[in-house]
């Protein structure tokens, strides 16, 4: 596995790959695909495919270019795939892609965005776009997002239910493990019973009123935050969108 970061965005994309020689796939676009294609090229390794996690303009900027210069269909979520400027081909969940020795499951991840998918490589490599990162989870109060139980059931109902030494590759800023995320993300820690809802009250832009549920830190060095609302719904959101007392 092989990891770009976009140095602004903190945005990931990869390259999965047998090894020299062998077959790979590229895993979203963040405007360094070239820099991946290039390290398959000096490795003699035949990209195939190119996965998108969701539709984001931070995940999808240069894919369909990359895909077209490379003659690889691009895959994504039919969810996603609607919601494309490029041609890409639908990919349901629990599909599986198969290319050389690598196979590539493809997992319901919505929350974040509708139509999110995660992407589990041979078993044991989670990649997991903007649903799960190391110590914190994607937010749910975008446009184009699914919500506060959609996240919840992606995390706790599928990721975490794989085995401990699970790496996770996520869309955004470095990797973890499954087994870390499980004892030491603070979202994981509340749904799970180990630490106690927050009861603190604050403002959300352009919502008014909520409790503030839970006030952690973010991968980019800012925070996030949970909030829950007068009406019972709830919401992940970036801590600048939030007012404290």
């Amino acid at each position: 596995m092989e990891r770009v970061e976009q140095p602004e965005w903190l945005t990931n994309s990869y390259l999965v790959h047998e090894g020299p020689g062998g077959k790979g796939i590229l895993i979203d676009g963040n405007g360094r695909l070239g820099e991946l294609v290039a390290g398959a090229g000096e490795q003699d390794v035949e990209i195939t495919h190119l996965l998108l996690t969701h539709d984001h303009w931070d995940h999808v900027i240069d894919a369909g270019e990359v895909a077209a210069e490379l003659g690889v269909p691009v895959l994504a979520s039919p969810g996603t795939v609607a919601l494309l400027d490029f041609p890409a081909e639908p990919l349901e969940p629990g599909e599986t892609v198969s290319t050389g020795g690598l196979s590539v499951e493809a997992i319901d991840s919505p929350g974040h965005s509708d139509g999110h998918l995660a992407f589990l490589v041979n078993g044991t490599e989670l990649f997991t776009g903007d649903t799960l990162f190391a110590g914190t989870i994607g937010g749910t109060m975008l446009p184009g997002r699914t919500g506060f139980r959609e996240m919840r059931e992606s995390v706790m109902d599928r990721m975490m239910n794989l085995p401990p030494g699970t790496s996770v590759h996520p869309g955004h800023s470095g990797p973890s493990t499954i087994g870390q995320e499980l004892e030491e993300n603070p979202f994981i820690r509340v749904w799970r019973g180990i630490e106690p809802e927050g009861s603190e009250s604050c403002e959300v832009v352009d919502r008014g009123e909520a409790t503030l549920i839970l006030w952690a830190p973010d991968y980019d060095g800012t925070n996030k935050a949970w909030v829950r609302f007068p009406d019972g719904s709830e919401g992940i959101i970036g801590g600048s969108q939030i007012s404290r007392s």
